[in-house]
């Protein structure tokens, strides 16, 4: 079967539709059949003609948007949303079973408003992995986030500062293959970066793609126990100044343009990086206020707000669905607390009992399960891909030491080797459960999912190839992900 590269209705050259790999080495061998560019691109509009080649593969394009809920920490699936009953008192959850919406499908008493939306989503018990090495945060989240691990890693398990040469964020990958036209930010980050220890931002910038594809991070004043800290968003950089009115800006821009005009060696000089194109996304951006108005929390519901959480996580979800609805592409809300604090962080070698109905839990409960509900009623699950998961789940037996961390026996170590993660919208099934772990959650039963096969369902929504080719810093040809998407998970 002959597979005509790129997307249709685009010209080869068009940056969307970039060639993978795959369609190179295919269109290199049609010359072993004999035939000409004529015969194949006869052969392209043959196919479009079929009602099988316009559908294409399940779920691929669906998603126009896509929300990464990212449970920064490693949250115990266990003590969740996939408890086990007949255990040994070491590895049971200390928290009671409880029904969902879904017969047969059981959370943890800990997650009850979530339970009752879950039929809108699909869940999936078997996310998995084999570490190299020791696993510990910030080298797990470097691999969710791009699809790629590297060797610089040391022996607590963390890697180098970020660094240019960094393979980018999906989000830095989407925007960068698929740039919106709107005047709006194309990628958020919020409300703190990922971070373990002195480890801060690793996984979470467009690396070797460049800063202008580098997410817009709104982190807000405040430490990680500061839950009231999105009720002080600021974006002064998205603001005209008051003597500025949007009419002398355009005619600032205007003067620009000519006097560029008057400068054909400059323009030449500059012309791969560019400026006229930032610039003018810029100027639209600000003089539009479409971002200042996504920004403004005030404008919502009391109520909604109230349902959401008023706490960082609650918020941080509301606003993605403000944004997502503005015109932003990609939004990633980062658990509010770094991967191995206190509180209400995830990461819990000990107290786990006490941590996790306290804070974590509930935020958890009322941010996601009002988002689901809300992104469903607005009508923009259609086309709005959710995905929450963390960097890895938590050991089936407590008080052991899995990472070379200390666990009392109320706490719960690192365990890659399986986990929950959910996905909605965007044509993923409704009321589905993907994957089953094994009677005491150590490992997948069936049908085992890897975070970079997580990551290529994502890309393949959004309509984008997950073995496209991109070119690193040294012009070095990358696949965006060395996963293949997973196609059962969509309708």
């Amino acid at each position: 079967m002959l597979i005509i590269p790129g997307a249709l209705g685009r010209d080869v050259c068009d940056r969307p539709a970039r060639l993978t790999r795959r369609e190179l080495l295919r269109v290199g061998g049609s010359s072993l059949l004999g035939l000409s560019l004529a015969d194949m691109l006869s052969l392209q509009r043959a196919a479009a003609a079929s009602p099988a080649a316009l559908a294409g593969p399940r779920g691929f394009g669906a998603a126009k948007a896509v929300i990464m809920v990212y449970l920064q920490g490693g949250p115990s699936h266990l003590d969740l949303w996939d408890p086990k009953e007949n255990l040994p008192d070491n590895m049971k959850s200390v928290f009671k079973s409880a029904s969902t919406c879904l017969p047969g499908v059981q959370f943890t008493e800990l997650l009850p408003k979530l339970a009752q939306v879950i039929d809108r989503t699909t869940l999936i018990r078997s996310m998995s992995y084999e570490p190299v090495g020791l696993f510990n945060h910030t080298a797990a989240i470097y691999q969710m986030m791009t699809g790629y691990t590297t060797d610089k890693v040391s022996p607590s398990g963390q890697l180098e500062p970020p660094s240019p040469k960094d393979f980018p964020n999906f989000g830095s990958q989407i925007v960068s293959l698929k740039p919106s036209s709107e005047p709006m930010l194309p990628f958020v980050m919020l409300p703190r970066p990922l971070q373990e220890s002195n480890v801060i931002g690793k996984g979470g910038a467009a690396g070797f793609l460049g800063k202008a594809f580098d997410p817009y991070t709104l982190y807000p004043e405040g430490d990680d126990l500061d839950l009231q800290k999105m009720e002080r968003i600021r974006v002064d950089d998205l603001e005209l100044r008051p003597e500025i009115p949007a009419s002398r800006l355009m005619r600032r821009a205007r003067l620009r343009d000519a006097i560029s005009q008057g400068m054909p060696q400059l323009e030449k000089a500059v012309a791969d990086y560019k400026l006229d194109e930032n610039y003018a996304r810029a100027l639209d951006l600000i003089v539009s206020g479409r971002a200042r108005q996504a920004f403004d929390l005030q404008q919502e519901p009391v109520a909604l707000r109230e349902a959401y959480g008023k706490n960082a996580f609650g918020q941080s979800c509301l606003l993605a669905r403000r944004l997502i609805e503005a015109g932003t592409r990609v939004v990633e809300v980062l658990w509010p607390n770094v991967a191995n604090g206190q509180n209400h962080s995830f990461d819990m070698h000990a107290d786990l009992s006490k941590r996790l109905p306290a804070v974590a839990a509930p935020m958890l409960d009322a941010g996601l399960s009002t988002l689901i509900a809300d992104l469903d009623q607005r009508g923009m699950l259609e086309d709005t891909l959710l995905v929450a998961v963390g960097e890895f789940g938590r050991s089936p037996q407590r008080g052991v030491s899995t990472s070379g961390n200390s666990n009392s026996d109320d706490g719960r170590d690192h365990w890659p080797y399986c986990f929950t993660g959910l996905i909605a919208g965007a044509g993923v099934k409704r009321g589905f459960v993907y994957g089953k772990s094994d009677r005491t959650g150590s490992a997948p039963a069936e049908n085992p999912v890897h975070p970079t096969e997580l990551l290529a369902t994502v890309y393949h929504a959004l309509g984008i190839e997950p073995q496209t080719i991109v070119y690193n810093h040294l012009k070095q040809p990358r696949e965006l992900v060395k996963g293949q998407a997973v196609s059962a998970l969509f309708a």
